[in-house]
């Protein structure tokens, strides 16, 4: 993380937006403990995640909005680690919700990073859609940068214990890609209807 800088969270944050199996809630944490500790700048971190987040956003409108909705999520339900079923429920809540669900829908995960698709589909205002984003993505980034900024302030605690963070991070990690790949298989097993 160090290595990447702040413009590299950006980019981890637009790739978590358009593949979601990427969690945003280890990379942002990660880079506000990072800045507490001196190595990256805290406005930057929020910034270029919000950046990131919105230029994904973007990307999942525009294509939503080009295919239409059912050609996108037929296409991108063939991702690695992804189901259609995921793409379906941000659809779903988008119908139910509206413009409204652009917003709090970045506050959700699952719903984060799919709900650009309906939108663009819908054909949303893209200043609205923009403006929602934007103001959600920054409150959803801001909120992870900074709880990881607060750990920080515990360095010598978090030191002393770093090594099983460590091993709970990647078991965590391991965990949820088994499960994913465990539930593509299950979906793939069932008979279609």
């Amino acid at each position: 993380m160090q290595n990447i800088g702040e413009w590299g969270v950006g980019l981890f944050t637009l790739l978590e937006t358009v593949f979601p199996p990427i969690p945003s809630e280890i990379v942002l944490p990660l880079a506000g403990f990072l800045s507490q500790q001196g190595d990256l700048n805290l406005v930057l971190v929020i910034v270029t995640s919000t950046v990131g987040a919105y230029l994904g956003a973007l990307l999942l409108y525009f294509l939503g909005a080009k295919l239409g909705l059912e050609r996108s999520i037929r296409g991108l339900s063939k991702l690695p680690l992804v189901d259609r079923s995921d793409f379906e429920k941000a659809a779903d809540w988008f119908g139910r919700h509206g413009r409204s669900a652009v917003f709090f829908g970045r506050l959700i995960p699952g719903v984060r990073s799919l709900i650009s698709l309906p939108a663009g589909a819908a054909r949303m205002n893209l200043l609205t859609f923009s403006i929602f984003t934007v103001a959600g993505s920054a409150l959803w980034n801001t909120l992870l940068i900074s709880l990881g900024a607060a750990l920080g302030t515990q360095y010598n605690l978090i030191e002393q214990y770093s090594r099983y963070l460590n091993y709970a991070v990647y078991v965590a990690i391991a965990g949820v890609v088994v499960w994913l790949v465990v539930r593509r298989i299950r979906r793939n097993r069932l008979p279609a209807d």
